[in-house]
């Protein structure tokens, strides 16, 4: 059997440590068979080559190799070991990478992304209204099954799920009219929203002050955390909650209860919640957040990633930890429109590889930092420039990503979601 090697500097540029060879670094086989005594770290589902490479330098400090199988699911195979030429079969299609043992930094080259969007839900001119075609200031934005998109419709105080390529959306929860109410039935600003592996929707009643479960298709939610119309700084409480992450191993809450400047993490069937970051008031200290909206939450680090809207950054919080660190932007809350800078940044999104994806929402943009980068790319929107233009956003809000590295973008205050196709360069 034929062996062809090629060096993987064609598909990353490489940051080495001080003991890195590069001759060791990054070799692709193709067409062999392996096997392996090494502990497997994880087997993955993901589309291209470089995201399984990504995955090996950039999140596992113990993987050595990446196994990349395109025939299959296509399928990724991490290990902390080389693997050995033996009785292991691959498809033909198979590419491995095989890592110096010594940390790298990984940086993609080949990522793109078509700077004209497509409208994918509501009207393509920004208007706005309650009709099933129409949304008034979409705010956070969550894929479901079957191609659909679930957004946060917050100023028609209901949450719709628009199949794609569909001319209109249907409500699924609040009232289709757009009324806001505080009732099982009827919300008062929903402001974001994540779904479980069956389409049941947990989001955030901003201005009801609460948490919400609502089954896939029931015509009525439940509160489950919050106490429905009370603000307030306890532990069973929030003042005007924004963002809402899920941890869908072991279905933990994280809430953005944003005027209380703090993130509040909420166990399986808990009825009340713990402070896990900020809590310290408004301002730009290490141990405090100000008017945090967007956050992800990273299970490769067991943290949590925070759009600071008022401070103009991105931290990171390890759970556990009494303070962040600081990701992308001004530490002492700097404003500012050039690469490393942000304006009231909002939603925020992680990649399968660590890349992080920020909506930019003053400088009406969707910023891309290649993970363990503070220099941003935009790669949606212009600068400073608001616009109806299918090139241009208005104070974008959320951003999400889906597993071909698509945009959805909540162009907010166009009353529109964008749709930006990736492609490989």
């Amino acid at each position: 059997m034929a062996y062809l090697y090629l060096l993987c500097m064609c598909y990353f540029i490489w940051t080495p440590s001080a003991n890195a060879s590069l001759s060791t670094i990054g070799n692709v086989y193709y067409n062999m068979s392996y096997n392996s005594t090494d502990t497997i770290i994880t087997r993955l589902t993901v589309k291209y080559q470089i995201t399984c490479a990504a995955q090996c330098a950039n999140l596992f400090a113990n993987c050595s190799t990446a196994v990349f199988d395109s025939l299959t699911t296509p399928q990724c195979s991490l290990y902390s070991g080389k693997v050995t030429p033996e009785n292991l079969t691959v498809s033909m299609n198979t590419i491995v990478y095989d890592f110096q043992q010594s940390k790298l930094t990984a940086t993609p080259i080949l990522h793109g992304w078509n700077t004209t969007g497509i409208t994918a839900a509501g009207a393509s001119d920004g208007s706005g209204g309650t009709a099933d075609n129409l949304f008034s200031q979409p705010y956070g934005i969550a894929l479901g099954s079957f191609d659909s998109l679930y957004i946060a419709d917050f100023s028609n105080n209901r949450i719709q799920k628009w199949l794609i390529n569909a001319s209109n959306g249907t409500t699924m929860a609040g009232l289709f009219n757009g009324t806001a109410g505080a009732s099982s039935i009827a919300l008062n600003l929903p402001a974001s929203v994540v779904l479980d592996s069956n389409d049941n929707m947990y989001f955030t009643d901003r201005d009801n002050h609460r948490v919400v479960y609502w089954a896939n298709g029931a015509s009525s939610g439940t509160t489950i955390a919050g106490i429905l119309g009370v603000p307030g700084s306890t532990n069973n409480t929030f003042y005007g909650p924004c963002g809402i992450a899920r941890d869908s191993s072991t279905g933990t809450l994280y809430i953005a209860d944003s005027f209380n400047h703090r993130i509040m993490q909420y166990l399986l069937n808990a009825s009340s919640g713990t402070v896990v970051a900020g809590g310290n008031g408004a301002g730009p200290g290490t141990t405090q957040l100000a008017y945090p909206y967007g956050l992800t939450f990273d299970s490769s680090t067991n943290s949590l990633l925070i759009a600071n809207a008022q401070t103009n950054n991105i931290v990171r919080w390890v759970l556990g930890a009494s303070s962040w660190t600081l990701v992308i932007g001004s530490p002492t809350g700097l404003s500012g429109n050039t690469s490393t800078l942000l304006n009231q940044p909002i939603g925020i999104t992680l990649d399968p590889m660590g890349n992080i994806y920020v909506a930019d929402s003053g400088n009406h943009r969707i910023q891309f930092f290649f993970a363990g980068q503070f220099n941003g790319i935009t790669i949606a929107g212009v600068t400073g420039s608001p616009g109806i233009s299918q090139s241009q956003l208005f104070s974008p809000y959320w951003v999400i990503v889906d597993n071909q590295l698509n945009l959805y973008v909540s162009d907010t205050f166009n009353n529109r979601v964008q749709f930006f196709s990736h492609y490989l360069i």
